[in-house]
């Protein structure tokens, strides 16, 4: 439910856990509705179906599936949901490791890095009892490069796949990319049959799936997806007999599921904050079970630079030095998002946890100062948040009473509210001075973090006329910047590593970005379900799962 914009309010901090009661509170005046929603839910389940089978689990998120190729994946549900009908070429697990799955080795590349063979399993198949080949890896990353959502993960990489033999296929880099093995671990290059696709060479085909995971498609609509194991897997068969994952987009219905048993496992995703800590002390209390994922999602601030007022970049550090994370993080998130102060997740390699400044009003009271402010002359910066997200107004709102305690003279923040959909929008027109919002990589490697960020492929100066960082809403580069991007997908090791630290300790200088927290995947799951493990890319493994005293 979208929230209606928010204009400025005079708000003192004391007064903000009582707001976060009111907001919550919001949930209330739509408890008939998520009533209702919940009431419904057996009778969704159920269908045409007979009674639940032994060992099927019940899976529930707020992510509603409006297609299942994977041409057409580029949001956490999708990529959750094909992580079980579907296998990439590699997986990483939870401590970086990455090991082969449909592949049989990592890419062997040529002397001058320009060229990649992956040598392929035998002995699989597709759901539609097609032969898993080379030709068929060939024609479902050339159909994904033709008409796929993130077709740029390859295009921008990729210049031709190749069949190099009835079981390697052979890509032609752009250039040196060091980090393609995690690339490739992306699950929406996952191969579809192309016996299936056929007719869809070049056109989605949502309503089915074909591929060669442990799961197979037996139902479909945007709401539900039925999921049974296939019975001639290449790999470990699942220890269940089947996952039923359905989509509720009401945050007290999918609280009220798993709280009543109508579901075994509860994703996160758009839970509420306050729904989110409730679970977590159910699980601190041992009446359920919580697991933590890898954290791969990061919100932070976009501020323009190209326009007044910030595109003096003292004045960007000194907002930057305005920002208390650890109490907007205690009182937005309840301490359950940790504070940021860099682009890179902590947990992969060529993280800098304290790349950007840490809350210092001292110093920002100088700086302001220095550019005129704070005697008798105040900046009025205006923020927007993203309406339909509430944790972004009460972040808004905690920051500006914050400034207004702690900064008054020098600094105020007019913060007002835009749909998601219409702020991205209006990101790459420079018509938002500072935007809040999240971004959370297409694959576990930092590359995917600070290029989607920061990459420009024509810019004047300090100003990027052209590139990533037009569309991330900053407008920000510098000279040479590009180049250790670049540089950055060459070099491996602790060289790159560095160059990575370098990077983020050279965009926080600028500061076109402020980094906020950190988000990170969760699923609760009722006592009677086997522990939950996350894969590196943050993702459950739904075949581990099993109702425990259940074959």
């Amino acid at each position: 439910m979208a929230l209606s914009p928010l204009t400025p309010l005079t708000l003192p901090l004391a007064r903000l856990p009582r707001l976060r009661s009111r907001l919550v509170g919001l949930a209330t005046l739509r408890r008939w509705a998520a009533a209702m929603a919940l009431m419904a839910l057996p009778a969704l389940l159920a269908g045409c179906q007979p009674a639940r089978p032994s060992g099927l689990l019940i899976i529930a998120s707020s992510s509603r599936i409006d297609s299942l190729d994977p041409t057409q994946a580029s949001r956490s549900g999708i990529m959750q949901t094909l992580s079980a009908l579907g296998d990439p070429l590699y997986v990483i697990a939870a401590d970086g490791t990455i090991t082969p799955r449909l592949a049989t080795a990592l890419p062997q590349l040529s002397a001058d890095g320009l060229r990649a063979r992956i040598p392929l399993r035998q002995g699989v198949s597709f759901h539609d009892g097609t032969r898993f080949d080379a030709a068929a890896m060939a024609f479902s990353l050339q159909r994904f490069m033709a008409i796929g959502t993130l077709s740029y993960q390859l295009t921008d990489r990729v210049r031709a796949v190749r069949v190099s033999g009835p079981y390697a296929i052979e890509l032609e880099l752009l250039r040196p990319f060091s980090p393609l093995p995690r690339l490739l671990s992306s699950i929406f290059l996952t191969p579809v049959s192309p016996r299936a696709y056929r007719n869809h060479a070049r056109s989605p085909l949502n309503d089915r799936f074909v591929g060669t995971g442990p799961y197979q498609l037996s139902f479909f609509s945007r709401q539900q997806q039925r999921l049974t194991p296939y019975p001639h897997y290449w790999g470990p068969k699942p220890a269940n007999s089947g996952l039923a994952l359905v989509s509720l987009s009401n945050s007290t219905a999918l609280y009220g599921a798993l709280r009543s048993g109508e579901v075994d496992v509860l994703l996160s995703g758009n839970l509420e904050i306050d729904h989110q800590q409730a679970l977590h002390r159910e699980a601190e209390a041992g009446r359920l079970r919580e697991t933590v994922g890898p954290a791969l999602e990061i919100s932070l601030l976009s501020l323009l630079t190209d326009q007044p007022p910030l595109q003096n970049p003292s004045l960007r550090r000194a907002v930057a030095l305005s920002l208390d994370r650890a109490t907007i993080s205690q009182r937005v998130s309840l301490g359950l998002r940790p504070p940021l102060q860099e682009l890179v997740p902590p947990s992969l390699p060529g993280s800098d946890p304290k790349a950007w400044p840490a809350y210092n009003p001292t110093e920002a009271r100088r700086l302001f100062r220095q550019a005129g402010y704070c005697q008798g002359r105040r900046l009025e910066l205006p923020v927007t948040f993203r309406s339909d997200v509430p944790t972004d107004r009460l972040f808004a709102l905690t920051w500006q009473s914050q400034v207004r305690r702690d900064l008054a003279p020098c600094l105020a923040l007019a913060v007002s509210g835009m749909e998601s959909t219409t702020a991205y929008s209006q990101l790459d027109k420079g018509s938002l001075t500072m935007l809040l919002y999240d971004w959370a990589g297409d694959y576990p490697d930092a590359e995917n973090f600070l290029t989607p960020l920061l990459g420009c492929s024509a810019s004047r100066g300090q100003r990027c006329l052209k590139g990533n960082s037009v569309a991330s809403g900053s407008f920000w580069s510098e000279p040479g910047l590009e180049a250790q991007l670049q540089d950055s997908s060459i070099q491996t090791g602790p060289a790159r590593e560095a160059l990575l630290r370098t990077i983020q300790r050279r965009t926080a200088a600028a500061t076109p970005y402020i980094p906020l927290w950190l988000t990170r995947p969760v699923a609760w799951s009722r006592r009677q379900v086997s522990p939950i493990r996350f894969d590196g890319s943050g993702r459950v493994v739904f075949g581990e799962l099993h109702l425990e005293g259940q074959p």
